[in-house]
Order: C-alpha cells, then sequence, then structure tokens
C-alpha cells in the first residue's frame, strides 16, 4: 500500500514537472511571437517612412507631401509648385495643364523640377507657405517662395518659371511705400488718397495680411492715377503710432491730403483694390435732375441726404465734402447746384436737407431736416446732424445696416414679416403703423421693425421663435440686457404696456446661457450667461476674463498658457481669472464688446463699467502677467510673495 502511494506520489511530481516545462515553452514561444510581431509593425512602419519619403512622379508631375518635402527641395534651384485638393474642381480641370508644364520644363536646359502638393493633407506645408485656396502656385527660388500671379496657362507659368530661374534674377522690389517719421508727412500730406498700415513685425496677423497688401499695392500702381499703399512699423516708429492712436495690429488707416480716416474694408487683394477704388472716388455724388430726387423719395429704401449749394467754388460745399469722406462708409451723400431741386426740396443754396423716402415718412414727424451750411460750419455739426436725423421714427433694421444705424439703446423691436415688395406693403405697413402711434410718446427710444426670418436666431434667442404670435416684441437695453414681451396678440395698448413695464424695471431680462458649473473649483472660473453679473461684474474682485469660441484655434492655442496663469496667481484671494464661451451665452454688458476671438479683458472691482482690453501683445504669460501686474487693484498679498 505504501509502495502504491509512494509510485502515484512519483507520477505526480513527473507530471507537474512536464506541465511546468511546456508551460515554460509556450511562454517563450508568445513572447517570441511578440516579439516578432513587434518587429513587423517596425517593419512596416519603416516601410511606410520611406514610402512617404519617397518622391512618386504622376503623369510627369513629382508628388511631394509634409515628409519628403524639404529634402527634395534642398539642393534644388527653382522648382514650381501647385497646392492643390483633390476635391477642388478648378484643380481638375488645371491638371491636363499642368502636366504638359511639367514635360515641357523637364525638357529645359537645366531641367526644373514641377511639383504638386496635396494641400489638404499636407497641412504643415500648406500652413507654412499660406495656402487658403486652390489652386496655389508658387515658384520656389533657392528655398524662398514666390507667389505667382498670373493666369493658369501653359505659356505664361512657363515664362515666368524660366524667368526666375535665371541666375541673375532677383525678387522685384515692394510696391509698398515704407514710411518712418523722416518721410511720413511729406509722403502723406502730398496724397490724394493713401493707405497707410501700422504693424507690428512679430504679430501673425500682420504676416497674413503682408502678400494680400504687397499684391494689392502692384495692383492699385497700375491705375491712373495711382493709389498708393504704404507701411509703418509702429515698434520702431512709436511716435507715429502714438500719433495716430495705434493700440492693435495690424491697424489700418486711409490719408486724405495728410487727413487720416478709419480704414473699415476687407483684408485681401481684391478687397482692397475694390475698396480703396471706390474710396478713392468722391463722397457725395452730384444730383443734376429733379426727377432723380423724386425717384429716391418714392422708391428709396434709406435715408436721403441731400447738399444744395451755389457751385463747387462754395466753401460751404467743401466743408459738406470733408463731413461725407467721415461717413461715406454709413451713408449715401449726394448733392446739388440744381436751383430747380432747390425750388422742389424748398431751400435756398447753402443748406442739407435730410429726409426719408416716402415709406418711412409718419404725420408724426417732420417732411424733412434742414441745417444752414457756411464755408465757417464745424464738419462735425454737419456730420451731427446726417446721424441725428437718419433714422425715421420707426425704421427697418437689417442685417446690413444694423451695427452702424441701430447702435442706440433702449432699442425696442417688433419682429414679423417685413416685406415693402407691392404685394405686401399694405400689410407691413399695417403692423408699423401701431408701432408709430406708441413711438411718437417715446422719443428717447429707438424703434425699429425687423424681418423674423433675417432675426431668427436673434429671435430664437429670446425664446420666441415658438411663440405663436404673427409679432413679436423685444426691448435691447443700453446694458447689453434683452427683454421679451409676453407672447399675445400684438396691438398698440400691449406695446404701450410692455414698455412702461420696461421703462419701471418691472421686467426680468432673457439671457442665453449654458448650465451653470456644478463644479467651477479649477484654477479658471467658468462663466456663462447666468453668472456674468455675479462672477464678473463682482465688485470685491478683479477678474480677467477670456471670452473664446469652442472652433477657434487661436484660443486652443492660448488655453494651457491661460490655465499656467491662472495656477501662477492662484493665491490671489480678490483676483479671478475666468473664461466664457461667447458664442454659446450672452454678455450681460455691451461694455465687453467682442470682435474676434479670444478676447480678452481686465474688469477692475472698482470701475465694472470701464473694462480694460487686451491688445497690442504676445499672448503668453509674460505679456498676460505684465498686463494683470499693471491693471490690479486689489492685491491681497504683495508681489513679491507670489
Amino acid at each position: 500500500m505504501r509502495l502504491r502511494k509512494a509510485c502515484l506520489l512519483v507520477l505526480l511530481l513527473a507530471l507537474a514537472q512536464l506541465l511546468a516545462a511546456a508551460s515554460a515553452e509556450g511562454t517563450d514561444e508568445d513572447a517570441s511571437e511578440r516579439e516578432d510581431a513587434i518587429e513587423d509593425e517596425e517593419e512596416e512602419e519603416d516601410e511606410e517612412e520611406e514610402e512617404d519619403l519617397e518622391v512618386k512622379e504622376e503623369n510627369g508631375v513629382l508628388v511631394l507631401n509634409d515628409a519628403n518635402f524639404d529634402n527634395f527641395v534642398a539642393d534644388k534651384d527653382t522648382v514650381l509648385l501647385e497646392f492643390y485638393a483633390p476635391w477642388c474642381g478648378h484643380c481638375k480641370q488645371f491638371a491636363p495643364e499642368y502636366e504638359k508644364i511639367a514635360s515641357t520644363l523637364k525638357s529645359n536646359d537645366p531641367p526644373i523640377a514641377v511639383a504638386k502638393i496635396d494641400a489638404t493633407s499636407a497641412s504643415m506645408l500648406a500652413s507654412r507657405f499660406d495656402v487658403s485656396g486652390y489652386p496655389t502656385i508658387k515658384i520656389l527660388k533657392k528655398g524662398q517662395a514666390v507667389d505667382y500671379d498670373g493666369s493658369r496657362t501653359h505659356e505664361e507659368i512657363v515664362a515666368k518659371v524660366r524667368e526666375v530661374s535665371q541666375p541673375n534674377w532677383t525678387p522685384p522690389p515692394e510696391v509698398t511705400l515704407v514710411l518712418t517719421k523722416e518721410n511720413f508727412d511729406e509722403v502723406v500730406n502730398d496724397a490724394d488718397i493713401i493707405l497707410v498700415e501700422f504693424y507690428a513685425p512679430w504679430c501673425g496677423h500682420c504676416k497674413k495680411l503682408a502678400p494680400e497688401y504687397e499684391k494689392a499695392a502692384k495692383e492699385l500702381s497700375k491705375r491712373s492715377p495711382p493709389i498708393p499703399l504704404a507701411k509703418v512699423d509702429a515698434t520702431a516708429e512709436t511716435d507715429l503710432a502714438k500719433r495716430f492712436d495705434v493700440s492693435g495690429y495690424p491697424t489700418l488707416k486711409i490719408f486724405r491730403k495728410g487727413r487720416p480716416f478709419e480704414y473699415n474694408g476687407p483684408r485681401e487683394k481684391y478687397g482692397i483694390v475694390d475698396y480703396m477704388i471706390e474710396q478713392s472716388g468722391p463722397p457725395s455724388k452730384e444730383v443734376p435732375t429733379l426727377k432723380q430726387v423724386q425717384e429716391f423719395l418714392k422708391d428709396g429704401d434709406d435715408v436721403v441726404i441731400i447738399g444744395v449749394f451755389q457751385g463747387e467754388s462754395d466753401p460751404a460745399y467743401q466743408q459738406y465734402q470733408d463731413a461725407a469722406n467721415n461717413l461715406r462708409e454709413d451713408y449715401k451723400f449726394h448733392h446739388t447746384f440744381s436751383t430747380e431741386i432747390a425750388k422742389f426740396l424748398k431751400v435756398s443754396p447753402g443748406k442739407l436737407v435730410v429726409m426719408q423716402p416716402e415709406k418711412f415718412q409718419s404725420k408724426y414727424e417732420p417732411r424733412s431736416h434742414v441745417m444752414d451750411v457756411q464755408g465757417s460750419t464745424e464738419v462735425s455739426a454737419i456730420q451731427d446732424h446726417v446721424v441725428k436725423h437718419a433714422l425715421p421714427l420707426v425704421g427697418h433694421r437689417k442685417t446690413s445696416n444694423d451695427a452702424k444705424r441701430y447702435t442706440k439703446r433702449p432699442l425696442v423691436v417688433v419682429y414679423y414679416s417685413v416685406d415693402f415688395s407691392f404685394d405686401y406693403r399694405a400689410a407691413t405697413q399695417f403692423w408699423r403703423n401701431k408701432v408709430l402711434e406708441v413711438a411718437k410718446d417715446f422719443p428717447e427710444y429707438t424703434f425699429a421693425i425687423a424681418d423674423e426670418e433675417d432675426y431668427a436666431t436673434e429671435v430664437k434667442d429670446l425664446g420666441l421663435s415658438e411663440s405663436g404670435e404673427d409679432v413679436n416684441v423685444a426691448i435691447l437695453d443700453e446694458n447689453g440686457k434683452k427683454f421679451a414681451m409676453e407672447p399675445e396678440e400684438f396691438d398698440s395698448d400691449t406695446l404701450r404696456e410692455f414698455i412702461t413695464a420696461f421703462k419701471k424695471g418691472k421686467l426680468k431680462p432673457v439671457i442665453k446661457s449654458q448650465p451653470v458649473p456644478k463644479n467651477n473649483k479649477g484654477p479658471v472660473r467658468v462663466v456663462v450667461g447666468k453668472t456674468f453679473d455675479s462672477i464678473v461684474m463682482d465688485p470685491s474682485k478683479d477678474v480677467l476674463i477670456e471670452f473664446y469660441a469652442p472652433w477657434c484655434g487661436h484660443c486652443k492655442q492660448l488655453e494651457p498658457v491661460y490655465t499656467s496663469l491662472a495656477k501662477k496667481y492662484k493665491n490671489q484671494k480678490n483676483l479671478v481669472i475666468a473664461k466664457m464661451d461667447a458664442t454659446s451665452n450672452d454678455i450681460a454688458s455691451d461694455r465687453y464688446k467682442v470682435d474676434g476671438f479670444p478676447t480678452i479683458y481686465f474688469a477692475p472691482g472698482k470701475d465694472k463699467k470701464n473694462p480694460i482690453k487686451f491688445e497690442g501683445g504676445n499672448r503668453d504669460l509674460e505679456h498676460l502677467s505684465k498686463f494683470i501686474d499693471k491693471h490690479t487693484t486689489k492685491w491681497s498679498r504683495t508681489k513679491e510673495d507670489l
């Protein structure tokens, strides 16, 4: 019995040893397999990397990408590049022509490389060469990109590439004039019109503008007479920057015989060209016939502004022209020397007449507003007269004029289907007349009607898109707050009651807001519409607030810097570093204007109504810290302790 047990024990031990050996062998095999898999993956990655580095050819055109570009062009004198998008129709049309160009330049002596780059996948190269449209053609000369602006034809492109490839070729001098304090006044005072850019060498927006600005300068230099473009390094020419109130970059100003005017036009070649051509014309157009004036009044859709003068030598006429120049962005100015028109308008020469077209005239307001204009009349007085009377008692608020015309608050807006075409004019005027009956009794308010479809987003934010009413009403006040009238059948009485309740402070504002964060203890406080007043406007705290957009690339770049900034000042109990998604939340104060992203303001505890905007500096830890240190009013510890 004992012998059997002993044998059984020996057998079990032997079996255990066999199993252990098998397991070890399996483990070695698994490890070996894993090592083989890793080696295979590395080999595949190496092959893919080698494939990316390899310069392939498609129909005679070389294919470059982020991986192989620098290595390929390093020893090339001249390379022709096309940045394209696979889905771009223009690129597809251009492809056969580009292949012909490649064939021709390959036969050149010496041969010139012709390559294409898929800008949708080679994003680093697209960014590096500021590619914003397709196809974009550039000539690389000794590593420096030369923009090609000619037609996309075989003949022109080949000629230009051959020209650039010559050993003695150098880039043409810039057409854009360079101004300093030594030549600024001489150049600017002598020009009938000139556009001047104040820039900073480190400014990203300035770098982006530079090639477009130069292209526009070239185009405008060909006109007769030419329209010059100039630039000033505002970081070097600090006296000039201060003299013209330059606080951000780039700042563009139009000068007419030395007098500055704001530039409010586009910032790309064709936009700049078109805008400056329009600006170079007279600010006021002559109206020679009575019929034109009658058409303005009968069919017009905007305020009618007419200066009546004896002739171009009339000193009052020049004052009027200067005022028109200052306001030409916002209004259309006209003038006349016609006695027939003067008689129709019931004025004598030396008068400025501001009238509304017939559709906006009413029994509650004068037919016209007349001002005496003489050679001694201040230009600002003429401007004030135009602005004061430009809006009728109840005007038509449109997306095209909203930003400039309807800035005064409180603004009462009545939303419905506004249509002044022949078939719908009576219905439009029916509701407008009801608004007029109330507007005449509240002269301190601005009144307007607005098409509900044009302002669908605004109506939705007011909570009125599902009201079920044909007419909806809101009041926008001077603090940026919005008040919506409870949905009910609209008439003059309900409108009057709503405005009276607002005037007495009995209404609650409508605030677009994300949910209030449950946990808001991070280094950067999150502000939403409902908490703007309690956090940003808290008088016991200084607040640095960043307004951002979730999709904004600059905002994403700023995020780690902004978090580091908040951590740096975490011991400052009287200082709040905050951020707010300005696309999803209302800013409950019009003092905090956001025209782009990110926008940063410092709200001092002692003066919340006058926040200080961060501009003109790099958005890095150093500059943001200096901004806080300069403006903070509530240090809880000494700065040395930070």
